[in-house]
This record gives C-alpha cells, structure tokens and sequence, in this order.
C-alpha cells in the first residue's frame, strides 16, 4: 500500500509539473517576478498536506486548486522593470527598420529601460507581425507595424494574425512616401516621359520592391492599371536588396521609400520622377506627385506606429502611449526623421490610432478591388 500511494505521488508529482510548466516566454516572465518558485511550493505544499488529509482524491483537488491560482499582473506603475524587445517584421536596411531604432533610442531616455529592435523578416511582413500578435500580452513585445500590415489582408487570404483584432494600437510615430525611382539608363525624366516609355510596343519594364504584399508592390498594380505600361514585379526580402539590383540595372524601376532613395537621387547614381502620395514629400518639395501628373487620386503612402499584443493592460498601453507622444513632440525627433526622409505623425490616443489602422486596412482593400487585385 505504502509502494503504491508512493508511486502514485510520484506520477502526479511528475504530470502536475508538465500541466503547470508554462510556454518559453511566459515561463521567462514569471521567473523574472518569482512567480515560478511560489507556484512549487503551494504545488509541493498543497500535495503534501491533502495527502495526510484524504489521500490520491484530496491531491487531485489540491492541484487544481495551485493551477487556478491567477498569477498577479504587473503593475503600469512598474513597468517597465525589463529590457522591452520591438520587432520590425522587415530586413535591417529598411525604412521600418531606420525609424523602428530611432524610435527605441528615444524611448530607452524617456522609460529608462532598453528597448531593444529585432528584426523578423518574410512574407512581406507577416511573419514578423505574427510573432508579435503571438507574444504575451506584458508590454515587453512591441511590434513597429507600417502601412504594409494594414494592406496585407488584401493580398493574403491565410495570415496568422488579424490587423485590427489581434494587437492593441499604441501611437503613430511616422509618415513616409514612395519615389517613382529609375534607373540612370531609363530614358525618361518626367512622370509622362516614363508613361510614354513604359507603353511603347517591346517594353517590359521589371520593377522592385520590398516584398509581395507591401506597399511598393501595389504601387507598381496600379501603376500598370492605370496607365496600361507593362510592367514585371520582381519581389526582394528588402529595400536595401532591391535597391542594389536598381542601381546595377538588373531591374529597371522601383518604388522606393523617401528615405533610402533621397541619397541616392542626390549622388546621381539613379533618378526619381514622382511620389506615390497625394501630397507632396516635406523632403522633396520640388518633385511631383503621380496624382498630380496624370493619375488623379493615385495614393501610396505609407506610415509606422507601434502595436502591443491584443489583451495588453491598458494602463500599460496608456504609459506607453504617453512614452511615444512625448518622443515625437520633441524637434530632436523631427529633425532625425526629416534626415531620414521622414515625417512625423502622432495619435492623439490609442483609440483613434486603431480607428485609423480600420480605416487604412478599409482604404487598401478597395484599391485593390479596383486595381483587380485577388488575395493569394
């Protein structure tokens, strides 16, 4: 009898600590606040005394009991009392991965803890955007989402996440444009110089961007709509990579984020005849826009904010909203994106930023039902 109550203690010693073993990243998190050690002991303790009370029955019920047990959450106050990680879902190079470390620089000042940019590349940013939405609610992830994730849902039928249901909205931290970038080879200087080129019998003009799916890739659709140029997409894992083929002349054309190819254009190593916005770039005041130029309501932009996984306290929300609205106020903040090609946008609250993440999501799939446009 001895042996055998032994032997059973023992297995449900064994089964309860897999039951109450938590995944990688919770684990990392309750450890961290002594959570781990606390739930063994009522766990050991628990077991031990329902034994001497009632025998196998007894310690059933007190098992159930510890796993019951809601951890306690941290407080906003306390946060943030570790290092936070901020995902960028694109390569290192890349306008979201330029503003996502201006960004976490500001931040690390104004929280006094580290934040810390990771980059997840693929799938034109879902990859990356899926691990964040899978992430624990703490406020230790962050993802720094772009206009991309709000077009995503229209080109993808299967993503792991939902843009609007599955992240809490924080704040907006920038806006950004296009540049319809050539290369120094491509005999055309204007907006109509390129539409004349790109619909002469024989041209196929290949052009690139940072990946199926983001918004580069829609601004190349509706240009060809638009105009009826033949155009050949040639998809990259980054800016920087597609910029490199630009320039050797192995692709032709691109559309290419303010930031990288300001340089660029002005070194003459290749030329920009147009952005893709409505209006125009504060960097670029003197280059037209597309819509300006013969395609009335052509409209590609694009914009970074940061998202927290969705069940995030919102008072944790809130301290980092407030954390953000402080960063982009500050002229600091606006000369290093106008360095970068960049302007600055903000979000009076959490709640209007999600109301403009709905709305963009809402904007891109019409203009890709009108470009013909089928999610894959």
């Amino acid at each position: 009898m001895k042996t055998t109550l032994k032997n059973t203690l023992a297995a449900m010693g064994h089964a309860a600590r897999r039951a109450i073993r938590p995944r990688p990243a919770v684990r990392r998190a309750a450890c961290a606040a002594g959570l781990c050690a606390r739930l063994r002991a009522r766990l050991r303790d628990g077991l031990r005394a329902r034994l001497h009370a009632g025998g196998a029955a007894a310690c059933l019920a007190a098992l159930a009991l510890v796993l019951a047990a809601p951890a306690r959450a941290e407080s906003a106050q306390d946060y943030p009392s570790r290092p936070i990680r901020m995902i960028v879902a694109y390569g290192a190079g890349g306008a979201n991965d330029i503003i996502a470390r201006i960004v976490a620089k500001e931040l690390n000042e104004v929280l006094k803890q580290s934040v810390v940019v990771i980059n997840v590349p693929g799938a034109g940013g879902t990859i990356g955007a899926g691990e964040a939405a899978r992430a624990a609610p703490d406020g230790y992830t962050l993802l720094m989402a772009a206009g991309a994730h709000a077009l995503a849902p229209s080109l993808y039928k299967k993503l792991t996440y939902d843009i609007v249901k599955d992240f809490a909205p924080v704040g907006l931290a920038g806006r950004g444009s296009y540049v319809v970038s050539l290369n120094n080879e491509v005999p055309a200087r204007t907006p109509a110089e390129l539409i004349a080129y790109a619909k002469k019998p024989g041209v196929n003009l290949r052009f690139a961007s940072s990946g199926v799916g983001a918004p580069p890739h829609l601004a190349g659709v509706l240009f060809q709509a638009r105009t009826g140029a033949t155009l050949t997409h040639v998809p990259y894992k980054s800016e920087p990579e597609s910029l490199n083929d630009l320039l050797a002349g192995r692709v032709e054309m691109g559309f290419i984020t303010v930031s990288n190819a300001l340089p660029l254009i002005r070194a003459g190593r290749m030329h920009g005849v147009a952005v893709t916005s409505a209006t125009r770039s504060s960097v670029l005041p003197d280059m037209p826009t597309l819509a300006e130029s013969g395609l009335p309501g052509f409209d590609i932009s694009t914009w970074w904010g940061i998202l927290a996984p969705a069940g995030t306290p919102p008072a944790i929300v809130d301290k980092l909203h407030a954390a953000l609205a402080k960063v982009v106020a500050e002229p600091r903040y606006k000369s290093l994106l106008a360095a970068q090609g960049m302007d600055v946008a903000s979000s009076p609250d959490p709640r209007s930023f999600a109301g403009f993440i709905k709305a963009e999501k809402d904007r891109y799939a019409g203009i890709a039902k009108a470009a013909g446009i089928q999610p894959e």
